[in-house]
């Protein structure tokens, strides 16, 4: 492993434990020659899991993708960085698990909003509008009447649209 700070490939692991509920370990590590110090995770490299676009194109999963979706989504709300990881984990992982070679986009969509759904409704309501493409505000009243009606009402919430 290289230092991020002077580029040595000299160093030495001072902690290994397991993280992500044992999918990864995390190591800090020292550098022989400039004594930083910095971590690295180490995770079971997957089988590549192709990804169906909507327009037909295929790529590979990307977690860092998925990632970035989920923190865009609960962007200033009460969710932590674990809570994302944990589900970016959780929704690869089943991913893994199903067997798939290849798997539509719009399945991946449905699996992370039934999750944020679980999480947050403000973050699920930002995933469902560029996941299902919302062309006015019809479709965001909807969705959300959608939402209240399939969970009970916060006798501290004011009601948006009666």
């Amino acid at each position: 492993m290289r230092c991020p700070k002077c580029g040595s490939s000299q160093d030495k692991v001072i902690d290994s434990r397991e993280a992500r509920e044992g999918q990864a370990i995390r190591r800090r590590r020292e550098c022989m020659s400039c004594g930083f110090r910095f971590t690295t995770y180490e995770i079971v490299e997957r089988e590549e899991l192709r990804v169906v676009k909507r327009n037909g194109a295929r790529q590979a999963f990307n977690r860092d993708k998925l990632m970035s979706g989920l923190v865009k989504a609960c962007e200033k709300r009460p969710v932590t960085m674990e809570q994302i990881e944990q589900l970016a984990d959780d929704i690869a992982n089943e991913l893994e698990e199903e067997g798939y070679r290849e798997i539509p986009s719009t399945a991946i969509g449905a699996k992370v909003m039934a999750r944020l759904e679980e999480i947050d409704h403000v973050a699920y309501v930002r995933y469902a509008s560029v996941y299902r493409q919302f062309e006015d505000v019809g479709e965001f009243i909807d969705e959300i009447r959608n939402l209240d009606q399939r969970r009970p009402p916060d006798p501290n919430q004011a009601v948006l649209f009666p």
